[in-house]
C-alpha cells in the first residue's frame, strides 16, 4: 500500500494525491509532501524512489533489500534513516523490531516499512487532524516520527520491571520451576533492548547536533528533547539490567541454600545411622544360633541390651550434634 499526503501554504492537506503527480509536485518547493510505503512490493517502489526522487541506489537497496541497526546517512540533499520500533509480548516476554526506514528531503519525507507500525500510524492521523503538523516541514514529521517511536519504549522497559517483581516473587516459591528460563529471556530480552536504545540514541544525536541542510535549526531543539528522553530510557534499562543480574544472583543463592538444606538432612540421616550400622555389623546380629566360644551373645539379655544400644545411640547424636551447634 502506497499513500500519500501533500501540504501546500493555504490549502486543505491532499490525500488524493495520484502517484504520477509526484515528479510535479517535488518541483514546487512551496509545498512538501509525505508519501508512506506500507509492505509495497519492491517491484513497486523501487522504480518510485529511484526515478521519481533520484535516491541514490545504494540507500535504495538498503532500504528495500537489507535489515539494518539504527542509523544515519547524509547524502548531503536527503538523508536515510533507520528506525526501529518496538514489539513487545507480554506472555511470552519476548521483543521485537520493526524496522522504518525515512528518506527525508527539503520538501518531502518518504516511509517505508513492510508491517504496521503503531507509532506511525498515531504520527499519520494526527498530520491529517492538524494542519499544523504539515505546516511545520517533513523535519517536524520527522521529531513526530521519532518521538512516538522512543515514547513507545517506556511501555516496554515498565513491563520489563514488573516481570521482575513477580520473578522475585516466585524465587522465593518451591512450586515454580521455570523461574530461571523466564530469568534467562528478561535478561536476553533487555540486552536487545540496550543495544537498540544504544544505536537509535546515536541516530538522534546526530539528528540534534549535526547541522544538515535538510533540517532547520529552528528544529533540531525538538530532537535535543527526544535525545534527552533516549538518555534516560537507557539509564533506566541499565538499571533494569542491574536488577535482573541481582535477580539471577539471589535465585542461585536460593537454591544454593535449598540444596544445602537438603544435604545437611542427608548427612544428618546417614551420621544417626553410622553407629547403628556398625553395630550390627560387628556383633552380626546373629541372636538364634550359638556359635563356639560365644553362646552367651544369643542369650535373652545380650539381645534386650543390644536393642537398647540401638534405640539410644540416635538419641545420643542428636544431643551430641545439638551441643556442637550442627543443628
Amino acid at each position: 500500500m502506497i499513500r500519500i499526503l501533500y501540504s501546500t501554504p493555504g490549502e486543505n492537506i491532499r490525500s488524493d494525491t495520484r502517484l504520477d503527480e509526484l515528479a510535479a509536485i517535488l518541483k514546487n518547493k512551496q509545498g512538501w509532501v509525505w508519501v508512506d510505503f506500507q509492505g509495497a512490493p519492491d517491484a513497486e517502489a523501487g522504480p518510485i524512489l529511484l526515478n521519481t526522487f533520484h535516491f541514490h541506489a545504494l540507500a535504495v537497496d538498503d532500504a528495500l533489500q537489507e535489515n539494518h541497526v539504527p542509523k544515519l546517512d547524509d547524502w548531503t540533499r536527503f538523508l536515510y534513516i533507520v528506525l526501529h520500533a518496538l514489539v513487545f509480548d507480554p506472555v511470552e516476554v519476548e521483543i521485537d523490531t520493526l524496522e522504518l526506514d525515512v528518506f527525508l528531503g527539503a520538501n518531502y519525507i518518504v516511509t517505508h516499512h513492510d508491517q504496521v507500525i503503531d507509532p506511525l500510524e498515531r504520527v499519520w492521523t494526527a498530520v491529517q487532524r492538524d494542519e499544523r503538523h504539515m505546516g511545520s516541514g517533513p523535519d517536524f514529521v520527522l521529531y513526530r516520527l521519532t518521538d512516538e517511536i522512543i515514547a513507545n519504549f517506556m511501555p516496554v522497559v515498565e513491563q520489563f520491571d514488573h516481570q521482575i517483581d513477580n520473578l522475585e516473587d516466585e524465587i522465593f516459591s518451591e512450586k515454580n520451576h521455570e523461574t530461571l528460563a523466564k530469568i534467562f529471556k528478561i535478561k536476553r530480552g533487555i540486552l536487545y533492548l540496550r543495544r537498540i536504545l544504544a544505536h537509535q540514541r546515536e541516530v538522534v544525536n546526530k539528528l540534534a547536533r549535526d547541522e544538515f541542510d535538510v533540517i532547520d535549526a529552528s528544529d533540531r531543539v525538538y530532537f535535543r528533547d527526544v535525545y534527552d528522553h533516549l538518555v534516560r530510557l537507557f539509564d533506566i534499562a541499565e538499571g533494569v539490567r542491574d536488577m535482573i543480574g541481582g535477580t539471577l544472583d539471589t535465585y542461585l543463592s536460593v537454591i544454593n541454600n535449598r540444596m544445602n538444606e537438603i544435604m545437611k538432612t542427608l548427612t544428618v540421616i546417614t551420621t544417626l545411622f553410622m553407629p547403628l550400622s556398625f553395630i550390627t555389623g560387628f556383633f552380626g546380629m546373629n541372636f538364634f544360633e550359638s556359635v563356639g566360644l560365644f553362646k552367651d551373645w544369643t542369650r535373652m539379655a545380650a539381645f534386650i541390651i543390644t536393642l537398647l544400644i540401638i534405640a539410644a545411640t540416635p538419641f545420643i547424636m542428636v544431643q551430641w550434634m545439638r551441643r556442637r551447634k550442627w543443628m
